[in-house]
Formats: C-alpha cells, sequence, structure tokens
C-alpha cells in the first residue's frame, strides 16, 4: 500500500502518520462501496497527490543535495591549504623540534592541540633567511 511510503518520508511524524494511514483506510473503505467511476476518479487524486508529494520532496532533497556539496568543496579546499601549511611547518622546524613534536603526539594521541602549533611557529622566527624562505606552496 503507498502509505507505507508515506509514513518513512521525512519530516512526517507519527501522527502525521497515522492520519494519513487513517486518511487511506477511510478512502479504501469508501472506494470499496462506491460505484466504479468515482473509484477511478478518487484514484486520480490520490495519485495526483502523490505525485505532488514526491515532487516536493525531491526539490528539498536536491536544495539539501547542493548544500552540501558546497560544503563538501570548500572543506576540500580547507583541507589542502591546511596540508600545505604543515608541510611547510615540517619544513622550516628543526630536527629537535620534530622529535619534540612526536614526542607530544606520541604521549597525548592529539597532534592538533593548540598549544603544539604556536611553540612551532614561534620558534621558527629565529631561523636564518636561507631555511625560512623554504617552499611555498
Amino acid at each position: 500500500m503507498r502509505e507505507k511510503g508515506l509514513s518513512g518520508a521525512k519530516g512526517v511524524d507519527g501522527r502525521d502518520a497515522m492520519a494519513l494511514k487513517l486518511l487511506f483506510w477511510e478512502l479504501e473503505k469508501h472506494l470499496k462501496s462506491s460505484s466504479g467511476a468515482s473509484v477511478v476518479a478518487i484514484d486520480n487524486k490520490i495519485e495526483q497527490a502523490m505525485d505532488l508529494v514526491k515532487s516536493h520532496l525531491m526539490y528539498a532533497v536536491r536544495e539539501e543535495v547542493e548544500v552540501l556539496k558546497e560544503q563538501i568543496k570548500e572543506l576540500i579546499e580547507r583541507n589542502s591549504q591546511l596540508e600545505q601549511e604543515n608541510n611547510l611547518l615540517k619544513t622550516l622546524a628543526s630536527p629537535e623540534q620534530m622529535a619534540q613534536f612526536q614526542a607530544q603526539v606520541q604521549t597525548s594521541g592529539s597532534p592538533t592541540s593548540t598549544t603544539q602549533t604556536p611553540a612551532l611557529v614561534g620558534s621558527t622566527q629565529g631561523l636564518p633567511s636561507t631555511q625560512s624562505s623554504g617552499p611555498s606552496a
């Protein structure tokens, strides 16, 4: 029956689903006692209503997909920027700083701690100009 498809639709809560089931049940009961012509007319109206619901749901889904695609694009760009920054910082860091960083990562399990990055950046400021002009990706 069609009401099974509607009850699982996004945005239809339990009360609405029950109301739709009741409506379909009453329609079925009425249809069984109606003449053939009115059965066809009611069937057509039900079909039109279902098509309308489907088109509204499809429109909402398409809008949501577009929003998610844009968010994914922004996250990919941000990830690329962070990877470039990470590579630059690794290039500029001394072996001692990298060893200290690795030790912190192993003990804390969190390489993205905010206390680690500023210490690494601040310690690279005193490097000679030949090292600080490393690859700019």
